[in-house]
Protein backbone atom coordinates (compact mmCIF):
# COMPACT_ATOMS: atom_id res chain seq x y z
CA UNK A 1 0.00 0.00 0.00
CA UNK A 2 1.56 3.54 -1.12
CA UNK A 3 1.83 5.91 2.03
CA UNK A 4 -0.39 8.14 -0.04
CA UNK A 5 -3.48 5.54 0.19
CA UNK A 6 -2.45 5.24 4.39
CA UNK A 7 -2.92 9.05 4.21
CA UNK A 8 -6.34 9.05 2.99
CA UNK A 9 -8.87 9.73 6.01
CA UNK A 10 -11.16 5.93 6.35
CA UNK A 11 -14.19 8.24 5.47
CA UNK A 12 -12.87 8.84 1.80
CA UNK A 13 -12.06 5.44 1.25
CA UNK A 14 -13.92 2.73 -0.94
CA UNK A 15 -16.30 0.05 0.76
CA UNK A 16 -14.70 -3.18 1.22
CA UNK A 17 -17.68 -4.59 3.39
CA UNK A 18 -20.90 -3.50 3.44
CA UNK A 19 -23.67 -4.62 6.24
CA UNK A 20 -27.58 -4.27 5.93
CA UNK A 21 -30.18 -5.28 7.69
CA UNK A 22 -27.92 -8.38 9.37
CA UNK A 23 -30.27 -10.93 11.46
CA UNK A 24 -28.86 -13.84 12.71
CA UNK A 25 -31.54 -16.23 15.07
CA UNK A 26 -30.67 -19.47 17.06
CA UNK A 27 -32.74 -22.05 18.91
CA UNK A 28 -35.95 -21.45 16.11
CA UNK A 29 -35.73 -17.81 16.62
CA UNK A 30 -35.87 -17.81 20.21
CA UNK A 31 -32.95 -15.74 20.68
CA UNK A 32 -31.71 -13.40 18.21
CA UNK A 33 -28.18 -12.78 18.24
CA UNK A 34 -28.05 -10.31 15.49
CA UNK A 35 -30.38 -7.31 15.37
CA UNK A 36 -30.62 -5.61 12.46
CA UNK A 37 -26.65 -4.46 11.85
CA UNK A 38 -25.84 -2.27 9.42
CA UNK A 39 -22.37 -0.72 8.77
CA UNK A 40 -19.37 -0.53 6.36
CA UNK A 41 -15.99 -1.15 6.66
CA UNK A 42 -13.72 0.82 4.24
CA UNK A 43 -10.21 -0.42 2.61
CA UNK A 44 -7.56 -0.29 5.17
CA UNK A 45 -9.95 1.02 8.12
CA UNK A 46 -9.45 -0.37 11.75
CA UNK A 47 -12.91 -1.39 13.23
CA UNK A 48 -12.95 -2.30 16.66
CA UNK A 49 -16.04 -3.59 18.04
CA UNK A 50 -16.56 -3.78 22.23
CA UNK A 51 -19.61 -5.08 24.42
CA UNK A 52 -20.12 -6.87 26.92
CA UNK A 53 -19.97 -10.95 27.19
CA UNK A 54 -23.07 -12.16 25.13
CA UNK A 55 -23.70 -8.62 23.30
CA UNK A 56 -23.22 -10.49 19.25
CA UNK A 57 -19.99 -9.31 18.86
CA UNK A 58 -17.94 -12.65 17.96
CA UNK A 59 -21.34 -13.82 15.89
CA UNK A 60 -21.10 -10.59 13.97
CA UNK A 61 -17.78 -10.82 13.42
CA UNK A 62 -18.08 -14.71 12.06
CA UNK A 63 -20.92 -13.91 10.12
CA UNK A 64 -18.90 -11.68 7.93
CA UNK A 65 -17.17 -14.54 6.15
CA UNK A 66 -20.55 -16.74 6.64
CA UNK A 67 -18.74 -19.27 9.51
CA UNK A 68 -22.24 -17.97 10.94
CA UNK A 69 -25.11 -18.12 8.15
CA UNK A 70 -27.05 -15.01 9.11
CA UNK A 71 -30.55 -15.16 9.26
CA UNK A 72 -31.62 -12.30 7.29
CA UNK A 73 -29.73 -9.05 5.73
CA UNK A 74 -27.21 -8.70 2.87
CA UNK A 75 -23.25 -9.13 3.05
CA UNK A 76 -21.82 -7.24 0.50
CA UNK A 77 -17.41 -8.15 0.23
CA UNK A 78 -15.82 -6.00 -2.68
CA UNK A 79 -19.47 -5.19 -4.74
CA UNK A 80 -20.12 -9.56 -4.43
CA UNK A 81 -23.58 -10.29 -1.91
CA UNK A 82 -21.80 -12.87 -0.91
CA UNK A 83 -25.24 -14.40 1.16
CA UNK A 84 -26.68 -14.72 -1.81
CA UNK A 85 -26.43 -19.10 -2.13
CA UNK A 86 -24.99 -18.84 -5.71
CA UNK A 87 -22.06 -17.34 -4.44
CA UNK A 88 -18.94 -19.53 -4.21
CA UNK A 89 -18.22 -18.26 -0.44
CA UNK A 90 -14.35 -20.02 -0.63
CA UNK A 91 -13.41 -17.90 -3.00
CA UNK A 92 -14.29 -14.52 -0.65
CA UNK A 93 -12.55 -16.46 2.38
CA UNK A 94 -9.90 -16.86 0.71
CA UNK A 95 -9.44 -13.38 0.68
CA UNK A 96 -10.85 -12.74 4.57
CA UNK A 97 -7.88 -13.96 7.28
CA UNK A 98 -9.26 -14.98 10.46
CA UNK A 99 -7.78 -15.42 13.40
CA UNK A 100 -9.60 -17.24 16.71
CA UNK A 101 -9.14 -17.27 20.49
CA UNK A 102 -7.31 -20.62 19.90
CA UNK A 103 -4.53 -21.18 17.62
CA UNK A 104 -5.96 -24.14 15.54
CA UNK A 105 -2.41 -24.79 14.13
CA UNK A 106 -1.74 -28.27 12.98
CA UNK A 107 0.29 -29.79 16.13
CA UNK A 108 1.81 -32.81 13.95
CA UNK A 109 3.36 -30.19 11.28
CA UNK A 110 6.12 -27.52 11.51
CA UNK A 111 5.28 -23.74 11.65
CA UNK A 112 6.41 -23.72 8.13
CA UNK A 113 4.55 -26.64 6.99
CA UNK A 114 1.51 -25.00 9.20
CA UNK A 115 1.92 -21.44 7.18
CA UNK A 116 2.38 -22.97 3.69
CA UNK A 117 -0.32 -25.66 3.59
CA UNK A 118 -2.97 -23.16 2.46
CA UNK A 119 -1.11 -21.11 -0.06
CA UNK A 120 0.03 -23.83 -1.73
CA UNK A 121 -3.53 -25.82 -1.84
CA UNK A 122 -5.89 -22.96 -2.56
CA UNK A 123 -3.45 -20.27 -4.36
CA UNK A 124 -1.38 -22.61 -5.99
CA UNK A 125 1.96 -21.32 -4.87
CA UNK A 126 4.99 -23.51 -5.51
CA UNK A 127 6.75 -24.89 -2.23
CA UNK A 128 9.91 -22.34 -3.12
CA UNK A 129 7.69 -19.25 -3.15
CA UNK A 130 5.15 -19.97 -0.50
CA UNK A 131 8.30 -20.80 2.22
CA UNK A 132 10.08 -17.43 0.82
CA UNK A 133 6.45 -15.32 1.83
CA UNK A 134 6.53 -17.50 5.15
CA UNK A 135 10.26 -16.74 6.12
CA UNK A 136 9.57 -13.04 4.73
CA UNK A 137 6.35 -12.66 7.84
CA UNK A 138 7.98 -14.69 10.60
CA UNK A 139 11.16 -12.01 10.55
CA UNK A 140 8.60 -9.44 10.87
CA UNK A 141 7.29 -11.25 14.20
CA UNK A 142 10.73 -12.12 15.01
CA UNK A 143 10.01 -15.95 14.84
CA UNK A 144 11.85 -16.61 11.78
CA UNK A 145 14.09 -18.98 13.91
CA UNK A 146 10.78 -20.91 14.83
CA UNK A 147 9.91 -22.15 11.14
CA UNK A 148 11.13 -26.03 12.31
CA UNK A 149 9.54 -26.29 15.24
CA UNK A 150 5.93 -27.50 16.36
CA UNK A 151 3.43 -25.72 17.63
CA UNK A 152 3.89 -27.37 21.21
CA UNK A 153 6.70 -26.32 21.15
CA UNK A 154 5.75 -22.51 21.26
CA UNK A 155 4.57 -20.14 23.55
CA UNK A 156 0.42 -19.36 23.50
CA UNK A 157 1.93 -15.80 22.63
CA UNK A 158 4.35 -17.29 19.61
CA UNK A 159 1.11 -19.32 18.59
CA UNK A 160 -1.14 -16.38 18.39
CA UNK A 161 1.64 -14.50 16.16
CA UNK A 162 2.26 -17.52 14.02
CA UNK A 163 -1.58 -17.77 13.51
CA UNK A 164 -2.10 -14.22 12.89
CA UNK A 165 1.04 -14.58 9.79
CA UNK A 166 -0.48 -18.00 8.77
CA UNK A 167 -3.39 -15.74 8.23
CA UNK A 168 -1.34 -13.05 6.23
CA UNK A 169 0.05 -16.01 4.07
CA UNK A 170 -3.09 -15.79 2.07
CA UNK A 171 -2.21 -12.26 1.04
CA UNK A 172 -6.04 -11.29 2.10
CA UNK A 173 -7.84 -7.84 1.54
CA UNK A 174 -8.95 -7.64 5.54
CA UNK A 175 -8.16 -9.82 8.95
CA UNK A 176 -10.77 -10.83 11.54
CA UNK A 177 -10.00 -11.13 14.52
CA UNK A 178 -11.85 -12.67 17.20
CA UNK A 179 -10.53 -11.95 20.85
CA UNK A 180 -7.12 -13.15 19.88
CA UNK A 181 -5.80 -12.53 23.21
CA UNK A 182 -8.49 -13.29 25.75
CA UNK A 183 -7.19 -17.19 25.79
CA UNK A 184 -3.30 -16.00 26.94
CA UNK A 185 -1.10 -15.39 29.88
CA UNK A 186 -1.05 -11.43 30.69
CA UNK A 187 2.58 -11.12 29.65
CA UNK A 188 1.80 -12.74 26.63
CA UNK A 189 -0.69 -10.04 25.44
CA UNK A 190 1.45 -7.23 24.55
CA UNK A 191 3.69 -9.41 22.20
CA UNK A 192 0.60 -10.40 20.24
CA UNK A 193 -0.90 -6.85 20.23
CA UNK A 194 2.29 -5.70 19.12
CA UNK A 195 2.20 -7.55 15.79
CA UNK A 196 -1.77 -6.11 15.20
CA UNK A 197 -0.42 -2.44 15.58
CA UNK A 198 1.73 -2.70 13.42
CA UNK A 199 -0.73 -4.43 10.88
CA UNK A 200 -2.77 -1.78 11.40
CA UNK A 201 0.02 0.91 10.58
CA UNK A 202 0.73 -1.19 7.22
CA UNK A 203 -2.95 -0.21 6.12
CA UNK A 204 -4.26 -3.64 6.38
CA UNK A 205 -8.58 -3.56 6.61
CA UNK A 206 -9.14 -4.74 10.02
CA UNK A 207 -12.21 -5.65 12.40
CA UNK A 208 -11.47 -6.95 15.37
CA UNK A 209 -13.54 -7.68 18.67
CA UNK A 210 -11.75 -7.70 21.82
CA UNK A 211 -11.99 -6.43 25.60
CA UNK A 212 -8.25 -4.50 24.93
CA UNK A 213 -9.52 -0.63 25.47
CA UNK A 214 -6.00 0.54 25.10
CA UNK A 215 -5.53 -0.75 21.61
CA UNK A 216 -9.25 0.37 20.75
CA UNK A 217 -8.05 3.69 21.97
CA UNK A 218 -4.59 3.56 20.32
CA UNK A 219 -5.42 1.43 17.09
CA UNK A 220 -9.08 1.82 15.66
CA UNK A 221 -10.33 4.18 13.53
CA UNK A 222 -13.25 3.86 14.19
CA UNK A 223 -15.12 1.75 17.31
CA UNK A 224 -18.32 -0.06 17.39
CA UNK A 225 -20.55 -0.55 21.19
CA UNK A 226 -22.61 -3.55 20.74
CA UNK A 227 -24.82 -4.34 22.98
CA UNK A 228 -28.27 -6.76 23.06
CA UNK A 229 -27.36 -7.77 18.91
CA UNK A 230 -27.52 -4.32 18.00
CA UNK A 231 -25.10 -1.53 17.37
CA UNK A 232 -25.62 0.89 20.07
CA UNK A 233 -23.31 3.52 19.13
CA UNK A 234 -20.47 3.96 16.52
CA UNK A 235 -17.48 6.98 16.40
CA UNK A 236 -13.50 7.58 16.93
CA UNK A 237 -12.42 6.37 19.50
CA UNK A 238 -11.95 9.86 20.91
CA UNK A 239 -16.12 10.23 20.64
CA UNK A 240 -16.74 6.53 22.33
CA UNK A 241 -14.63 6.71 24.94
CA UNK A 242 -14.38 10.39 26.11
CA UNK A 243 -18.30 11.44 25.00
CA UNK A 244 -20.15 8.94 24.78
CA UNK A 245 -23.55 9.72 24.03
CA UNK A 246 -25.55 6.63 24.66
CA UNK A 247 -26.38 6.08 28.53
CA UNK A 248 -25.45 2.09 27.81
CA UNK A 249 -22.28 2.81 26.37
CA UNK A 250 -21.21 5.11 29.37
CA UNK A 251 -22.54 2.25 31.77
CA UNK A 252 -20.14 -0.26 30.24
CA UNK A 253 -17.42 1.72 29.91
CA UNK A 254 -17.47 2.76 33.58
CA UNK A 255 -17.14 -1.09 34.38
CA UNK A 256 -14.23 -1.38 32.06
CA UNK A 257 -12.13 1.37 32.35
Amino acid sequence: MTTDMMNVKPAQKEVLISVRDLEKHFDGGKLRALRGVSTDIRRGEVVVVIGPSGSGKSTFLRCLNLLELPTGGTITFEGTDITDSKVNINIHRQKMGMVFQHFNLFPNMTILKNMTLAPRKLLKKDKAEAEKKAMELLERVNLANRAGAYPNQLSGGQKQRIAIVRALCMEPEVMLFDEPTSALDPEMVGEVLDVMKNLARSGMTMVVVTHEMGFAREVADRVLFMDEGQIIEEGTPEQIFSQPVQQRTRDFLSKVL
